[in-house]
């Protein structure tokens, strides 16, 4: 018989779950393990809200195991360390974010793209290798082998280091990989959510020309004047998108809902690459031909790994690449992911862990 999850381990937790479909988050009781030999253990201060942490809170992807803690852009400070640890001592600044095990062995292990190993074991709503929960960041504590643990440097907030460790890596890791992150290069963001104002920002930070590309004309003012990009194109106008024809090197696509990629391909020029970060619950549609008739490639790119994620924050500090962040309460959270949905944000929540998770217990 499975064991509660306040007793699955020996160490008390408490964070906000969601407990079924309806993806309700309320007050939970559970535990973590104590420290391991290369563990470190960290107080949550700050978490970000991503847009998966409402996917699984609805069981939308159908892989959900309740009860389930989100949070998978954790922030705080190191408050013990395992007898091996090299890293990080108490009262570090660190991060924890989409992962927090991996097999260690396999090729991409090896190669520092632990995201992509086979084995990968997620930071909430996972199972660790002993079969108990894994428990996210919207809780007052987090366990983690150091090897998935981040410095984070003193020059950037807690607050805004958070959304950086899964929207911040999801944008800068294509860039880099893709080599769209050369200066003066003309890269195209579409979408201006969470994920599309910071590939926005790391693009500027490289020294591209940045032209965002919306549905929507309310958010070209936005764009322009507050993100600083150079252009703007709403990509339902014909006439804008065709006077674009070909003058991208690279998109960057943050969009998870259901779009035509045809107009995306037309705004490349030849060997051109349309990379795709957004994760649409149905399938595009990918016409052939407009590839074949410049060279062009239509990608896809899912976080990053662990020493490109700590790459990226470094930069991050280094140039002042920080998220726009509304910050808020725990008890907020709920109204918190109906305004998710609804786009309402500008453009990442992050809950106030330290000063406002408080258990009744």
């Amino acid at each position: 018989m499975a064991r509660q999850p306040e007793f699955e381990h020996s160490k008390k937790a408490f964070g906000w779950a969601a407990r079924d479909s309806s993806g309700v988050l309320s007050p939970f009781n559970f535990s973590r393990r104590e420290i391991c030999e290369k563990d470190v253990a960290l107080r949550v201060l700050y978490c970000g809200i991503c847009h998966s942490d409402l996917h699984k809170a609805k069981n939308e992807w159908g892989t959900t195991n309740y009860p389930l803690v989100p949070g998978h852009e954790i922030v705080g400070i190191v408050t013990e360390v395992g007898s091996k640890v090299k890293k990080f001592k108490v009262g570090d600044r660190v991060g924890v974010g989409c992962l927090v095990d991996s097999c260690h062995s396999c090729q991409n292990c090896v190669d520092n793209l632990e995201n992509y190993c086979p084995q990968l074991t997620l930071t909430d709503g996972s199972k660790y290798s002993d079969g108990t929960s894994t428990h996210g960041g919207f809780s007052d504590s987090m366990v983690s082998d150091e090897h998935f643990v981040f410095r984070i440097p003193d020059q950037l907030p807690l607050d805004a280091a958070a959304p950086l460790l899964c929207a911040g890596i999801t944008v800068y890791s294509p860039l880099r990989h893709f080599g769209l992150d050369k200066p003066d290069m003309n890269i195209g963001v579409v979408g201006l959510g969470g994920l599309g104002h910071m590939a926005v920002k790391f693009a500027k930070a490289f020294g591209a020309n940045v032209t965002v590309i919306s549905t929507s004309p309310k958010k070209e003012k936005e764009a322009l004047e507050h993100l600083r990009a150079d252009s703007f194109l709403i990509s339902r106008d014909p006439k804008q998108m065709k006077a674009a024809t070909a003058t991208l090197d690279g998109i960057i696509d943050t969009v998870s809902a259901d779009h035509p990629l045809l107009p995306l391909i037309g705004l490349l020029k030849s060997h051109g690459k349309l990379v795709m970060v957004g994760a649409p619950e149905k399938p595009l549609e990918l016409p052939v031909f407009p590839l074949l008739a410049g060279r062009k490639i239509v990608a896809g790119s899912l976080i990053g790994g662990i020493k490109e994620t700590q790459e990226m924050i470094d930069f991050a500090a280094e140039h002042n690449v920080k998220p726009d962040i509304e910050i808020i309460p725990i008890d907020y959270v709920n109204t918190a992911m109906e305004r998710l949905l609804k786009a309402d944000v500008k453009y990442r929540f992050v809950i106030d862990i330290g000063n406002t998770l408080k258990s009744s217990s």
